[in-house]
């Protein structure tokens, strides 16, 4: 399934009753949980490659994005300063369409990959970098194009997608 396709599990939805559309809801955080089980050996790998790099106390992390999955690495992201003292130096955030993408939708932004590489080179992401995308489909044009620009430059390249 992609992000823009209705699931035939929740046709009718809106003519639900309160009650079972919660439980649809519930029965979908279950599901999710259960997929992030299953992923726990990868997340770990990655965390272990990213702390490697990150502890040499030269490399940023670069949270790369577009529409809401942009916003959701902003918001992970913003919270390594106050929460562990991350210095704000070493943080970076590459949204599709920018800075004003945070507050508005930018329609096309995310089907833009020359963007996405071209925000990377102009971060420099380099060899002591993680860059840490995330994607609902996984296959966001602006986001993947990105990520493997930074991979390419030599930055530790991490997907998370949720599809």
């Amino acid at each position: 399934m992609t992000t823009e396709t209705v699931s035939p599990r929740y046709l009718g939805l809106d003519a639900w009753t309160t009650g079972d559309a919660l439980e649809a809801m519930a029965e979908a955080q279950m599901t999710a949980a259960a997929a992030v089980r299953q992923a726990v050996p990868m997340i770990a790998a990655a965390v272990e490659a990213a702390a490697e790099r990150l502890r040499q106390g030269q490399g940023r992390i670069l949270y790369v994005g577009a529409g809401t999955s942009g916003r959701i690495a902003v918001q992970d992201g913003v919270e390594l300063t106050p929460t562990f003292d991350w210095p704000p130096e070493r943080l970076s955030f590459l949204l599709a369409g920018g800075t004003p993408a945070l507050l508005r939708s930018i329609e096309g932004a995310e089907d833009d990959a020359a963007a996405g590489e071209g925000a990377i080179d102009q971060a420099a992401a380099g060899p002591d970098d993680v860059a840490v995308a995330l994607a609902a489909s996984g296959a966001t044009p602006y986001t993947v194009a990105a990520l493997a620009r930074a991979r390419d430059r030599g930055a530790l390249a991490i997907g998370v997608a949720n599809n």
